[in-house]
């Protein structure tokens, strides 16, 4: 193996009248760690796709070591010795890492003789500075080794060059630390290099060669990763400075808004998911709920929503019965942000201006009973939403499915956040956004609980949580593991919690 010199020269690439690349060059120096950065929609999966051969570049060309390659698809990216690491996991859970590693070649023989195979897998492994265990189903292996096995599995078919997508989303600090550390040992080596395309700019600071920053499908600025956080953010954003969170207004101590008692929930096999014996919210908090992924977080927002039927025990809303109804809800001032909130809290084929109104059409601006639509307020509220949450979007009657992912989120906050709000449960507000959306929505979330709102905050990104949090749990299995004052809260503590290296 031997790390390859990528280069991009002036590539142009258009959907209809949206010019998402204009013009965009940047070298990858072989065997180094190059940061790709920018806010949502800036261009870098679009860059990434088109070197790739998702999608063809209307303009410009690739080189590969100096000499102009062809890629008219995925299959001669790879056969040239480039690939991707997604941000979510495309091995097949059921099946072995050594089965996952086998099936993804291109010449898999009608008849596996699996000693043949389980030689060459150990031949290759011997080569590499980490192994992970062959024989175990993947998805019964924990979130880090996973994704060394999505890496190894890129290895294995040759891959030189390798794009990563977020890499450390779903990791514990500790995890995350490793995967990148072992990236950038392959890296050093002078065996692979590597794109890195993240939010999180002490990643940066900390495992990155050099940085090139994409804004509105042109290079903003590129450098070393010697630039600091302050001239990243600048470059991604413009000049426009990214809003402070707020100040965490003081509360006194009150009596909860949510109480959880004994709550099981059962998964989609009917087995428990969720068992959770004793939970509390107060107004004027963040409870910040840490876990990685499919630990019994969605569960628990499913059936706080009303999206999952509880088996057992007792949820209570400012001291009434809660039973997730949505007349309920709205007497109570319970509002719900769930992850990937296009597919779980929107309507994709209607406009922003109806999805804004999904909440309140049928009630007035006093929260009255109306019983039929009043489209002209309907369309005045969507406008005033739109001004004051900054949605980025044509007008109140595009649909929602052409806003970026963002914008999606902040259009959700309006919605949920309009009126009088008792409870709020958020889970991955900020997941994949880009500085400037993530700082607008925590400072939203955070304006919120000094109002008196009891949050409850579903995160995958621990440092989310220790940055918003009053107080800090930790889901595994189900179950809370762990709790902390998030004043006295460790990430690697946290983060060993999570994955059960703590009793």
């Amino acid at each position: 193996m031997r790390a390859i010199a990528v280069e991009a020269v002036a590539i142009t690439k258009r959907f209809g009248a949206v010019l998402a690349l204009d013009a965009v060059s940047v070298t990858f120096r072989p065997g180094r760690v190059h940061a790709l950065l920018g806010e949502n929609g800036a261009g870098k999966s679009t860059l990434v796709k088109c070197l790739l051969g998702y999608h063809p570049a209307d303009a410009g060309s690739f080189l590969l070591d100096e000499r102009e390659v062809a890629i008219a698809g995925p299959a001669d990216a790879g056969r040239l010795g480039m690939g991707m690491v997604y941000q979510h996991f495309t091995l097949v859970p059921s099946m072995t890492a050594a089965e996952n590693l086998v099936m993804a070649r291109t010449d898999i023989p009608r008849v596996i003789r699996w000693r043949q195979e389980r030689e060459r897998l150990e031949a290759f492994l011997n080569t590499m500075p980490f192994r992970v265990p062959l024989d175990v189903p993947v998805g019964s292996l924990a979130t880090g080794q996973r994704q060394k096995t999505e890496i190894l599995k890129q290895l294995y078919l040759d891959r030189r060059f390798l794009v990563l997508d977020e890499p450390t989303s779903t990791l514990t600090p500790h995890e995350a630390e490793e995967v990148l550390g072992l990236i950038r040992d392959l890296t050093g080596r002078g065996l692979i290099t590597t794109v890195v395309i993240t939010h999180k700019l002490k990643e940066v600071a900390a495992f990155a060669d050099d940085v090139t920053v994409l804004r509105r499908g042109r290079v903003a600025g590129s450098g070393t990763s010697a630039l600091d956080a302050a001239a990243l953010t600048a470059m991604m954003i413009g000049d426009v400075s990214v809003p402070a969170s707020g100040a965490r207004a003081a509360a006194a101590a009150t009596a909860p808004r949510l109480t959880i008692r004994g709550l099981k929930v059962s998964d989609d096999l009917g087995r428990t998911g969720l068992a959770l014996e004793e939970l509390d919210v107060h107004p004027h908090e963040i409870l910040g709920v840490a876990g990685v992924a499919g630990n019994g977080q969605t569960l628990l927002v499913e059936a706080l929503a009303g999206q999952r039927r509880v088996a057992a025990g007792e949820v209570t809303v400012s001291g009434t019965r809660y039973h997730a109804l949505r007349e309920q809800a709205q007497a109570l001032r319970v509002r719900i942000l769930p992850e990937e909130p296009l597919r779980n809290s929107c309507v994709a084929s209607m406009s922003v201006r109806d999805n804004l109104g999904l909440r309140r059409f049928d009630r007035d601006r006093r929260g009255r009973r109306r019983f039929w639509l009043q489209t002209d307020d309907m369309a005045q509220w969507a406008r005033d939403a739109i001004a004051t949450f900054k949605i980025r979007t044509p007008n109140d009657a595009a649909p929602i499915a052409a806003l970026s992912g963002g914008n999606v989120q902040r259009l959700v906050l309006a919605r949920e956040l309009a009126g009088e709000v008792d409870l709020l449960v958020v889970s991955n507000p900020c997941f994949g956004l880009d500085v400037k959306a993530v700082a607008e929505i925590r400072g939203r979330i955070l304006a919120a609980r000094n109002a008196g709102t009891a949050v409850l905050l579903l995160s995958e990104d621990l440092d989310e949580i220790l940055e918003l949090s009053d107080r800090i749990v930790v889901m595994r299995q189900g179950m809370l593991v762990h709790e902390t004052r998030a004043a006295a809260a460790d990430a690697h503590t946290i983060g060993g919690h999570m994955v059960g290296q703590h009793a």
